[in-house]
């Protein structure tokens, strides 16, 4: 009996040794991170987005001690890459460059293949940027008011483009003619390139675009901007006034880029993410380096990312639905 009761303790003693064998998370036991990231960005290669994402990545590399692989999954509205994230093990390595569309299609998209707060949990609310109004340089329309007085004098004869059907800049433009109270017919094009040089040359009469994109044009005097869509003036268009400034009171419509993760990651993975991510964020060369593209720095919270994400859907939530936007 006694060497029955020996063989017994000495097996039960093993049973902790054996964990990984038996099943036990390899998650578990290791210290995170102990191999490389990757951070999805659902664009194709080249634009803000990427070359943003891309300065993040690097900084997160030092910071963490492992390499961040920015995965360009591009398609679908940004529906295939945000959807390859949500379905990915929630362990810290695979996480999503989030981006305005992420909260515009959580109303423009009947059925999306996840669910916007159920599937994901914010990191951090990274960085943003305003959209300019730019009219051609030969507009009779110097202002915003100038502007809005041409198009109620002949109501849908103005024409204006956009990057694309239920962008952020076609809904800037709808939550600007619903405040202002004017119509404005709308031209969508398959990107920004396309609106600019139809606007150059004389075929419409306004657009949105970022503030990175149209300033060149400003500077270059091929366009003239009458407002931006920020809360604060940009540094790189400093003379141009905010809508607000220009009497839309409570108008704000940027483009923002934020890292989200995989619901149910653990939560000191994401503390430790957004740590590191924040002070990226702090860092004077990529501070100052997304500063030159009109990027404007947050950082913050997970729960101040949780709570701009949901404002966010609420904001482009309405002018999806007051424009009747669907999908390309």
């Amino acid at each position: 009996m006694n060497e029955t009761r020996r063989r017994l303790t000495a097996a039960l003693a093993a049973v902790p040794a054996l964990g990984p064998a038996l099943g036990r998370p390899a998650a578990a036991q290791e210290a995170w991170p102990s191999r490389p990231l990757k951070l999805v960005v659902p664009f194709p290669p080249g634009g803000t987005a990427d070359a943003a994402a891309r300065a993040i990545a690097a900084g997160l590399r030092e910071r963490l001690g492992q390499p961040v692989v920015v995965d360009n999954r591009g398609g679908a509205g940004t529906l295939i890459g945000t959807d390859l994230v949500a379905k990915s093990a929630p362990d810290g390595y695979t996480l999503l460059w989030a981006t305005t569309p992420f909260a515009i299609n959580a109303t423009m998209v009947e059925k999306p293949p996840y669910d916007t707060f159920r599937d994901f949990v914010p990191v951090l609310r990274g960085l943003s940027s305003p959209l300019v109004l730019v009219v051609p340089a030969s507009s009779p329309a110097r202002s915003v008011a100038e502007f809005v007085a041409l198009a109620k004098r002949s109501p849908g004869r103005l024409v204006y483009g956009s990057s694309g059907n239920g962008g952020s800049p076609h809904l800037a433009m709808e939550m600007f003619k619903a405040q202002a109270g004017i119509f404005v017919s709308h031209l969508p094009y398959r990107g920004s390139g396309p609106a600019l040089a139809d606007l150059l040359g004389g075929q419409t009469d306004a657009m949105f675009d970022t503030v990175f994109l149209l300033t060149p044009q400003v500077q270059a005097g091929k366009v003239r901007a009458l407002a931006q869509t920020g809360a604060t003036r940009s540094p790189l268009l400093p003379d141009v006034p905010t809508m607000q400034e220009a009497g839309l009171a409570g108008y704000e419509a940027t483009s923002w880029f934020s890292i989200a993760a995989p619901a149910g990651t653990p939560p000191a993975v994401i503390a430790k993410l957004n740590a590191a991510a924040n002070e990226v964020l702090q860092s004077p060369p990529i501070r100052d380096g997304l500063a030159k593209q009109g990027l404007q720095v947050h950082g913050g919270t997970p729960e101040e990312a949780a709570r701009h994400l949901r404002s966010e859907v609420e904001r482009w939530g309405a002018a999806v639905k007051r424009s009747g936007a669907k999908p390309d």
